[in-house]
């Protein structure tokens, strides 16, 4: 009895000190692992959150990039560390693309807790010596021509892949999908004249519309976007009405959080990231680049990580990307069978009082 003693003792002591580690956490600086290249969207928007996180709590946190692969290095990467909260995945899209394209056998749903903080809006520019100077001169030359036109994506198999590829599905385009290290990259690679059409998001895209180094084709919005020197980026609604109903084509941008990690830390992270997501500094970043701020947390973001990956392997599926895996391959229903799939009967949502 006397050893039996000593161990529920010994038990409650080490559970009275790992509680106090906790609520101590962090004691060291935590280290945010953008999956993309500085100076595009995610990297943009997350730096912000990450810079807003700090300013409200005192942590001190690092954003670093780890780019390649659409994005599978940096969820590797991040993989590899011990899951107590010091390092997270700065992501776009919930991760989507690691696993359909990438090879990273890991599922947003199961493995990640996702906190989503915005979104950004594709964008097509070109330089002002283009022969297009809009998306009709665009869709009337490839009526007449069959020629391939370059376009710069921020990945194989990434965002802006995905949302040219479902482009070019619709009208007909011929188009070959130049990769990248980000959307930032992308952007200067049209600029510089290495491909016929700069792929991106508008956000990238904008500030070069505005000094007239890039001339907008169109973006991936509801509606048209007036710039603040009053010149239009016209949705590609206006050109391609039949791909009105899969509008806004958007990245959301996210914090991935490994599901593992202890509980109280995570609830830690996610007030910071709320604190920070309503902060009218981080709202003023996302607005000047025409970023929307979209917060979704818990069950609703777990429910749209699965979705997304739904959608985007029946779609790469169909376009044919290659080194794509099927929504057979990944376990996943089809498109139309999702609502009655989901919740998948390995899955558990995270509570606060579990």
């Amino acid at each position: 009895m006397g050893r039996l003693t000593s161990f529920v003792a010994l038990f409650f002591v080490a559970a009275l000190l790992l509680s106090s580690a906790r609520a101590d956490w962090p004691e060291r600086p935590i280290n945010m692992v953008v999956m993309y290249a500085p100076g595009g969207g995610t990297d943009i928007v997350l730096r912000a959150l990450a810079t807003e996180m700090s300013r409200s709590t005192g942590w001190v946190i690092n954003v670093t990039n780890r780019t390649g692969a659409s994005g599978a290095l940096a969820t590797r990467y991040v993989l590899n560390k011990r899951p107590d909260g010091y390092t997270l995945l700065g992501a776009s899209n919930f991760n989507k693309y690691a696993r359909i394209v990438g090879g990273v056998d890991t599922r947003p749903w199961t493995d990640w807790y996702f906190m989503q903080a915005a979104y950004g809006i594709g964008s097509w520019s070109v330089r002002p010596d283009s022969p297009f100077q809009s998306f009709q001169d665009l869709m009337e030359t490839a009526r007449q021509e069959s020629n391939e036109l370059t376009i710069s994506t921020s990945g194989a198999g990434g965002q802006v892949h995905e949302m040219a590829a479902i482009i070019a599905q619709v009208t007909g385009l011929n188009l070959k999908y130049v990769p990248y290290a980000g959307g930032q990259v992308a952007t200067l690679a049209g600029l510089n004249g290495e491909v016929d059409i700069a792929g991106g998001g508008v956000h990238e895209h904008i500030r070069l519309i505005d000094s007239g180094d890039l001339v907008p084709l169109m973006q991936t919005g509801t509606t048209d976007i007036v710039t603040t020197t009053g010149k239009v980026i016209p949705t590609v609604s206006n050109f391609v009405p039949q791909i009105r109903d899969r509008l806004p084509l958007n990245g959301p941008y996210t914090i991935g959080v490994r599901r593992d990690t202890p509980i109280e830390v995570i609830w830690a992270i996610e007030e910071a990231f709320f604190t920070a997501v309503q902060s009218s500094a981080f709202e003023e970043v996302v607005r000047q680049r025409n970023i929307f701020v979209d917060v979704m947390v818990g069950e609703n973001a777990d429910r749209r990580a699965a979705e997304l990956e739904v959608i985007t392997a029946t779609i790469f599926e169909e376009l044919g990307i290659p080194g794509a895996r099927t929504t057979e391959e990944l376990g996943l229903p089809e498109t139309k069978d999702f609502d009655r799939w989901w919740p998948p009967s390995d899955y558990a949502p995270l509570t606060r009082n579990p």
